[in-house]
């Protein structure tokens, strides 16, 4: 049953963004605060290690349109947040790819 083909996710990653070079102590909700000020935020996301607990020092966040993607863009890349200027740029939807071992 069933072929090949990818799985469509219910967030649409055109208005997803890449939140870089956070300092560890921004969480979720920091993130949140921060990029509500540019739109309604549908998602934000720490991106913590799994083994250690620690942040890896990046999110995501998601928006419903792509207005407000471009308006946190223009208005938040390069920002100081908690001492880090954060960078912030349309997250890359890569298609997963095959490991090689």
């Amino acid at each position: 049953m069933g072929g090949g083909g990818g799985g469509g996710g219910s967030f649409d990653s055109a208005n997803k963004l890449y939140v870089g070079n956070l300092s560890w102590g921004v969480d979720n909700s920091t993130l949140e605060n921060l990029f509500s000020e540019q739109g309604k935020v549908l998602d934000a996301k720490v991106i913590y290690d799994r083994d250690s607990g620690r942040s890896r020092g990046f999110g995501f966040v998601t928006y419903g349109s792509a207005d407000e993607v471009n308006n946190a863009i223009s208005n938040l890349d390069g920002v100081d947040l908690d001492g880090r200027q954060i960078r912030v740029t349309v997250a890359e939807s890569k298609p997963r790819e095959q490991r090689r071992f």
